[in-house]
């Protein structure tokens, strides 16, 4: 009996070692590394869904266009204010000639130089300098 049950047991163990067996294949699903290119849009689209983030909101995008074309308005009607100031206060400058001009704390130097017409401005009162190049 007991020969009975090591033999049949024996039997088992090489019976079960003799299992078919296929050959492992690994195909990335990520068109980046190899995969379908028709994935693409599945995982672009699985990506989004589970996006928690959000981007941030531009406060200029929410504001109406009412709210737009007021502040251009704005920003026309100081240019024109700003304009008629100046050609008041100096008679109608022509800034293409070399100078230097003070407006209140502000210094402002013209010259023309190998790159084209140089501008620079000093603010007296806190030491910040700007330069701005008009090429030929």
């Amino acid at each position: 009996m007991k020969l009975f049950k090591l033999l049949s047991i024996t039997v088992l163990l090489f019976s079960g070692t003799a299992g078919f067996a296929q050959q492992f294949s690994y195909k990335p699903l990520n068109p980046a590394f190899g995969g379908d290119t028709f994935n693409y849009n599945w995982l672009q689209s699985s990506a989004t869904a589970q996006n928690k983030l959000t981007a941030p909101a531009n406060p200029a995008d929410q504001r109406s266009e009412l709210e737009q074309f007021g502040d251009q308005l704005n920003r026309q009607l100081l240019s024109q204010i700003s304009r008629a100031l100046l050609s008041q206060q100096f008679g109608g400058v022509d800034f293409n000639q070399e100078g230097t001009y003070t407006f209140g704390s502000l210094n402002i130097e013209i010259f023309e130089s190998g790159e084209g017409l140089v501008i620079n401005i000093l603010d007296t009162a806190t030491g910040e300098e700007t330069q701005v190049i008009v090429p030929n």
